[in-house]
């Protein structure tokens, strides 16, 4: 796997020197300052990647923009409204940009209006560190009574509602703003302020668009890109629903293994990809990592890696964000998959062989406490759970002792 780190630009926390100093080999970055449908210019382009290429002192850090994370897919394009054609001319265009500047692996999601949800962004582990902490039942607290979406109670389970509704009764009027902010810190834009009007009216756009229907939106999307992306020598690749089941009566269609078999057979280019998120497709029990890996391999462009552990077996329940070692995960079966799908690759030849991969996400521990980074974007704990998955990796690929290669995977 090639090691990378998501960084923010130059206000992140997380400086290019301290991702040196990390053992990092490439970086995860995007524009974030361009608005969704926006073109990407080449001089954008080249501005974040100097600044990616200079330590603090000015002289080269060596290292460079290797994956892009994300070119936004604007809600008009979702829903298929307003600019959205001259927004996929727009995507174009930054497609060719992208490549004109050496740049080859894109990832993008399609999640309607969240981004990604959770209801608590600094939850208190045993240890003392905090993490990121999705729990259904103040979700349901949300949507029910502060949100008031209509009909809300009749997609949670009966034991579900009514923990929401003591949960609820029990939140001063701060705790429900906070709850509100945590929840839709996912939106598009600046959250600061949204308010709950906001909120209905992403929600009201999004009547009448059914499962099938957004899929369809997304194969239109796919079949406009791809192929620029295809002649250009570009890899998409798209990153699940984070949680990967249906929220606030928006339909999700990248949650499951099948989700992504029907979007890859719909446009079936290598250019169409997969991010394969560990720790957003492993919210859900029924999805199986090591062998989503194992049968998704060839078209996975890009990997984030996390862990999560869940409360209990419900698909749409809760969870936290645990050590990258520590969730439910089975991390070392997983990276084993990505070893061998790799050697494989290298054997056919492929210029792809390496896999760019990012520590997703992490605990605050130590130091990170006081820093106030970018929620689930820790400096020491991305810290530790990069040198985690590199001895994983490590151990595996040994010439003498590793596993990957000599194992014979389950049917």
């Amino acid at each position: 796997m090639r090691e990378t780190w998501r960084w923010f630009g130059p206000k992140d926390l997380a400086s290019i020197d301290d991702i040196l100093q990390a053992g990092a080999q490439g970086i995860v970055t995007a524009l974030h300052h361009v608005p969704n449908g926006i073109v990407w210019s080449p001089e954008d382009i080249a501005a974040r990647q100097k600044q990616v290429a200079q330590r603090q002192d000015g002289s080269p850090s060596g290292i460079a923009w290797d994956v892009v994370e994300s070119l936004p897919v604007s809600e008009d394009i979702k829903k298929q409204v307003g600019d959205w054609r001259a927004h996929i001319a727009n995507y174009k265009t930054s497609l060719e940009n992208l490549a004109a500047a050496g740049i080859e692996v894109i990832c993008y999601n399609f999640m309607p209006v969240l981004d990604w949800t959770r209801t608590d962004l600094s939850w208190r582990l045993p240890h003392g560190g905090t993490c990121m902490r999705f729990d259904i039942n103040d979700f349901a607290a949300f949507d029910i009574h502060i949100l008031a979406r209509p009909g809300a109670a009749a997609d949670y389970a009966p034991e579900v509602v009514e923990e929401a509704a003591r949960r609820h009764a029990g939140l001063s009027d701060d705790a429900k703003k906070r709850l509100a902010r945590n929840v839709t810190m996912g939106l598009p834009g600046s959250t600061e302020s949204l308010t709950i009007e906001d909120v209905r009216d992403h929600l009201a756009a999004y009547a009448g668009i059914s499962r099938e229907k957004l899929r369809r939106h997304f194969i239109d999307f796919l079949s406009e890109v791809v192929p620029v992306a295809d002649k250009l020598g570009l890899r998409l690749c798209c990153h699940p629903d984070d949680p990967p089941f249906d929220l606030l009566g928006l339909p999700r269609i990248m949650s499951t293994e099948d989700d992504y078999r029907q979007i890859l057979a719909a446009v079936d280019s290598p250019a169409n990809g997969v991010t394969l998120c560990s720790g957003s497709l492993g919210a859900r029990p029924d999805n199986d990592l090591p062998g989503m890996m194992r049968r998704l391999g060839p078209r996975v462009h890009f990997l984030h890696l996390r862990n999560v552990k869940r409360d209990g077996t419900s698909v749409a329940g809760s969870f936290y964000e645990a050590e990258h070692l520590g969730g439910d995960t089975d991390m070392v079966a997983l990276i084993a998959e990505i070893v061998r799908e790799e050697n494989r690759r290298k054997a056919e030849g492929r210029r792809d062989r390496q896999i760019p991969m990012r520590p997703d996400h992490g605990q605050d521990i130590l130091d990170d406490l006081k820093r106030q980074a970018q929620p689930g974007y820790p400096t020491i704990g991305r810290l530790k759970g990069l040198a985690e998955l590199r001895g994983v990796s490590r151990a595996i690929e040994h010439a003498t002792y590793g596993i990957a290669g000599t194992a014979t995977p389950a049917a």
